[in-house]
Order: C-alpha cells, then structure tokens, then sequence
C-alpha cells in the first residue's frame, strides 16, 4: 500500500467511515469473541473494502485500541477534571466512572475473559497518565520520578479495586466501593507498630 496517503481525519466521510467501523466493531464483539473477530468479519458488518479498513486502522488490535481510547475518554476521562488537582473528589469520581466503565465493558463483549487482559493494559496507561497530571499538577516536587512511581501505584490499585469489584457481582454500588476504599487509598492501612 505504498504511496496511498492516510484519510484527513477532519473529513466528514472520514469521520463517517471511522464511526462506521467502529459501530461494525462493536456489534461483531457483541456477537462473537475478540480473538475470533476477523479484519474481514468487521469490513463485511461495516459494508467497506479492506483498503478502506486499512486506510484507518492497522489491524483488529489498532481497532481495537482506538475503541477502548474513545470508551475510555467517554466513561472517564470526561467524568473528572483532567487540568485540576488531585483530590478525594476526584478519586471517588475516578473509582465511580472505573466502575461504570467495567460494568460497561462487561456487557459488551460477549466473552469479557478473552478481552480483559487487553483492557486491562489499556485502562492501565491511560489511568496512569491521567493520574500522573493530576498529581503534576498539584505537587510541588521537582523530581518526576516519585510522581511517576506514585501515578503507577495508585493507577493499578484503582484498576484493580474496580475490576475485583466486577468480578465479583458488582455487590455495593459504585459510590459505596469508593466511600470504603478512600480510608485506604489515602493513608488509612491498618499497620503493625513493628
């Protein structure tokens, strides 16, 4: 495909496709499992050629990514400011949306273990980025370093909290997941005097 220019992402059509693919995408995961979908079960669902699927994505899993980015700018990113600092507040909002988002992604997919491993590396980094420019921009430190380590734990705690919470039946609402665990997250371990 040497010399085929990639689609100005500012054009409708482009934008149109895109969404086409995506929407083709969705329902194919809700139908089938991840690892069966193929490049052309999803051309075939969208009513599109390959060239044009490849146009816009490099494979299932560039498709894939530029799916869960866009669930995840929806169901999280949107639900917290991203440019303020890092609160109580804002982790409780972090840890209702990481919920919803779980719930979400739960229903999606009609086999969430063969999708879990992938979303769970994607809303990793995301988290962590986010995390860290909260943190940045509410700490006074100069070395990153500390930040990033700090960004990296809370991120995974977050992540897992959440997901454990799915796995298990969703038992307590997501506002009461997130009052029990803020002690925790915010120095309230049960420590040895040792």
């Amino acid at each position: 495909m040497a010399g085929i220019l990639p689609p100005n992402p500012n054009d409708p059509r482009v934008i149109r496709t895109r969404q086409l693919i995506l929407d083709a995408f969705v329902r194919q995961l809700n139908i089938m499992d991840f690892n069966s979908i193929t490049v052309g079960d999803i051309t075939k669902a969208a009513t599109i050629n390959r060239t044009t699927f490849y146009a816009h994505f490099q494979d299932k899993y560039a498709l894939f990514e530029a799916f869960l980015l866009d669930a995840f700018t929806n169901m999280v990113l949107h639900k917290v400011d991203a440019k303020g600092p890092l609160t109580e507040k804002t982790l409780q909002e972090l840890i209702v949306a990481l919920c919803n988002y779980h719930e979400n992604s739960h229903r999606c997919f009609k086999r969430y273990d063969s999708v879990a491993l992938l979303l769970e590396e994607n809303i990793k980094l995301h988290l962590e980025k986010l995390i860290l420019q909260l943190i940045s921009g509410s700490a006074a430190a100069t070395d990153s370093k500390p930040l990033a380590t700090a960004a990296t734990l809370l991120s995974w705690s977050l992540y897992g909290v959440t997901y454990r919470w799915n796995l298990e039946g969703r038992s307590e609402s997501s506002s009461e997941l997130a009052e029990r665990v803020m002690p925790l997250i915010t120095g309230g371990f049960p420590m040895s005097p040792q």
